[in-house]
């Protein structure tokens, strides 16, 4: 075998474990049916009981993604030892490098872009439109990238930005999952509890 082919066949098991893991969250969640209580990608989604169970449905995404995994680990493993070493070799560490990267939120690592947390502050803020605190009488709070405001007063009511919520995406497949697996669904503001500020109603991911 050369090293142009082992090369090849590397990679291709590296790609290939790298996707693999990724994959429940980038197509299932896209469908059309996933997405009948939810306005079209880009435009801000109202806060509802749907928004927060698909922030639950998104968080077990992420999580099975690490079960999911350890498939083209014990592919790797077998090829490394019975078959195709270089292709194996790929499976194995990219599916290993992925569960490591997985696993670092329980030592001190980045937060997942869906949490449980999320979820809550998603539901208090979606509550104390009905309380007397709320921003205006006619309150409206909805998710934008940089943060929930509400679409009357647009008074910023949580700085928490939008990660990726499994919608279709306006930019279409190829790039719209290009971008989701690059991004691994994150945000791409970064949440600043400090500060509040005015944006445009026109924001696109």
């Amino acid at each position: 075998m050369t090293i142009i082919s082992s090369s090849l066949y590397f990679l291709s098991g590296f790609i290939l474990a790298f996707l693999f893991p990724r994959m429940p969250g980038v197509l299932v969640t896209r469908g059309k049916g996933f997405n009948l209580n939810f306005p079209p990608h880009p435009e801000p989604i109202p806060l509802s009981p749907h928004l927060t169970q698909r922030v639950l449905h998104m968080r077990m995404f992420f999580w099975l993604g690490l079960f999911v995994s350890i498939i083209p680990l014990t592919f790797g493993i077998l090829s490394v030892k019975w078959g195709n070493v270089p292709f194996g070799f790929g499976l194995w560490l990219s599916s290993g490098w992925f569960i490591i990267s997985r696993l670092q939120v329980f030592i001190g690592g980045p937060s997942p872009p869906w949490t449980l947390e999320m979820a809550q502050r998603l539901q208090i803020v979606s509550d104390s439109r009905k309380s007397d605190s709320r921003c205006c009488e006619s309150s409206s709070p909805e998710w934008l990238l940089s943060g929930i405001f509400c679409s009357v007063c647009r008074k910023k009511l949580d700085s928490m930005p939008r990660p990726d919520l499994g919608r279709k995406r306006s930019d279409g497949f190829f790039m719209g999952s290009l971008r989701v697996i690059a991004s691994d669904g994150n945000p791409i503001f970064i949440s600043d509890d400090k500060k509040d500020f005015d944006i445009q109603f026109s924001e696109s991911e």
